[in-house]
């Protein structure tokens, strides 16, 4: 990837970061870290892989996708938002009671949102029905969908991925973000799901593991995808909750609370000035 591309993906991930930051401040309440943390993938995907038409949401040859993580909302509806699905300043209704941007995606409310979700494991669920309806109806879309390293202790998750593997599902991509930390500590504490990769290796799948923040390994991974048949991929991202936001680095507390006046305004000023670097 050249670095001009590089830049404007590192851009947009800060910018994505912003809104994130900006619509859980202005709702006092949501979960900024692991939105945070899949800001850099999910710029990757609506800038570079994803074939999506913001004012064609509905188009029926799009690729899918399915935040199977659904807390996760604030970062997909700022990408969405800066993607030209709505409107950017509609990112401060987060959560309010007239808005449409609620604490969890709405497909029937939320423009470019393929998939309601929020309760756990369920995402996946939907997504590998997705690719599966694509293959019967001799359809070309992908389907992508993001999960959550403690979401995997659900049950449903092995279901699905043992069914995906099983139909050989090479249209279905898989991320999970793995950094680390669940709302009430860290994974390996709470019900170890390790080791991630083995685990989807074992119900046939193609596995990539890469660092979340790096476009070159996220372009690399996913060119790797496409050209892998009979399988569906699961990529491994190792990532840093609460990522581009330095008090909220790695820290469970970030899990589910919003800045407050003073919080906030640290957090603009170094998104601001990552901005502003990349910029110059």
């Amino acid at each position: 990837m050249d670095c001009i591309k590089k830049k404007e993906l590192a851009c947009f991930a800060v910018k994505a970061r912003m809104g994130t930051v900006e619509s859980v401040y202005c709702a006092k309440a949501g979960h900024p870290g692991g939105s945070l943390s899949i800001c850099d993938v999910l710029a990757y995907l609506y800038n570079c892989e994803m074939k999506v038409d913001p004012k064609n949401p509905k188009w029926e040859d799009r690729d899918r996708f399915v935040l199977s993580k659904g807390h996760a909302a604030p970062a997909l509806y700022a990408t969405l938002a800066l993607k030209g699905f709505f409107p950017v300043d509609d990112l401060k209704t987060l959560r309010k009671s007239d808005s449409y941007l609620q604490g969890h995606p709405n497909m029937n409310k939320v423009p470019g949102v393929d998939m309601s979700t929020g309760s756990l494991g369920q995402g996946i669920s939907a997504a590998v029905g997705m690719a599966l309806g694509a293959k019967f109806d001799g359809k070309d879309f992908r389907v992508y969908t993001i999960l959550g390293d403690g979401e995997i202790e659900e049950g449903e998750v092995w279901e699905a991925a043992m069914f995906a593997g099983n139909r050989q599902l090479d249209n279905l991509v898989a991320f999970v973000d793995f950094n680390g930390l669940q709302i009430d500590g860290t994974v390996d504490e709470v019900n170890s799901p390790y080791p991630i990769a083995d685990k989807f290796r074992a119900f046939n799948w193609n596995v990539a593991e890469i660092d979340g923040h790096d476009f070159d390994a996220i372009e690399a991974a996913l060119e790797n995808a496409r050209n892998t048949k009979g399988r569906p991929t699961c990529i491994v991202m190792k990532t840093v909750k609460g990522k581009g936001v330095s008090y909220m680095e790695n820290e469970v507390g970030w899990h589910g609370k919003a800045p407050n006046d003073e919080e906030y305004q640290t957090a603009k000023a170094e998104l601001d000035k990552a901005l502003q670097e990349l910029e110059a």
